[in-house]
């Protein structure tokens, strides 16, 4: 069903990175579900195309595209069947990221900071570097990229994410100032501790693991893929016309 609560998305277009599961998926149903047309985008081909069943299961129109973030000749194979297929690009949703290894700053190894910086940070500006030109083209659009709360704190153990993604808000605030003057907004979300495939990695997948999250969220419970999601699409929307640069952190109360 779609609800177009937002009144903004029939007939528009929207790119999804990291769409084959958890925020991703979530954010790219939403978008469905607002009227929009999706491309969905990730490595994992098998993901993407349940993805986009769940989407045409809704009614909505979709294209599968494989794109890997860190390798810019995918990203603009993946825009240019974007552009083939449904004319346009209106919103973009870049979330595609990995996780670290949890080690002391001085023991990360070289190839595992290359490894999530490479992801995490390069492949937003990658993603931003290629949409930009397109929405100009159309006459503005939105963009969101994915921090984390490990975005505006300090993370023991995970120097290279954090690294990363207080990258993301940093990159994010300059591209908004850069381009808000033509009619696109760029903003940032920055999840906390959210019930996906990533957490179920990051918990080791036990109980013990998932206990041990909960209990650093103030509201006693992780996220929903579905809470990032709705912050995202509204984030694109014409309610959001006046929020540029913004980080907005959603996580439950973690990092206050």
């Amino acid at each position: 069903m779609r609800t177009n609560e937002n009144g903004n998305y029939t007939g528009k277009v929207a790119f999804v990175t990291g769409a084959a599961n958890g925020i991703g998926r979530a954010t790219a149903l939403a978008f469905a579900r607002e009227g929009a047309n999706v491309v969905v985008a990730d490595i994992s081909e098998q993901g993407n195309q349940e993805t986009a069943r769940k989407i045409e299961e809704i009614g909505g129109r979709v294209l599968v595209v494989r794109c890997d973030v860190t390798q810019a000749e995918d990203v603009k194979a993946a825009l240019s069947k974007t552009i083939e297929t449904f004319g346009r690009l209106d919103f973009a949703f870049n979330n595609a990221g990995v996780e670290q290894k949890n080690a002391a700053t001085a023991e990360i190894e070289e190839s595992e900071w290359d490894r999530i910086v490479d992801t995490d940070l390069r492949g937003v500006f990658l993603c931003m570097k290629y949409e930009i030109p397109l929405l100009l083209k159309q006459g503005g659009g939105a963009i969101v990229n994915t921090s984390s709360g490990a975005g505006v704190i300090g993370i023991k153990g995970g120097a290279a994410y954090t690294a990363a993604k207080h990258g993301v808000i940093g990159l994010t605030k300059s591209a908004a100032l850069d381009y808000a003057s033509q009619k696109i907004r760029v903003n940032a979300v920055a999840p906390g501790y959210i019930d996906t495939p990533m957490m179920d990695r990051f918990t080791g997948g036990t109980s013990e693991g998932r206990e041990q999250v909960i209990a650093e969220e103030p509201v006693g419970r992780m996220g929903q893929p579905e809470e990032i999601a709705n912050a995202v699409v509204w984030l694109c929307s014409d309610a959001a016309a006046f929020v540029v640069g913004h980080a907005l952190v959603i996580d439950g109360g973690q990092t206050v």
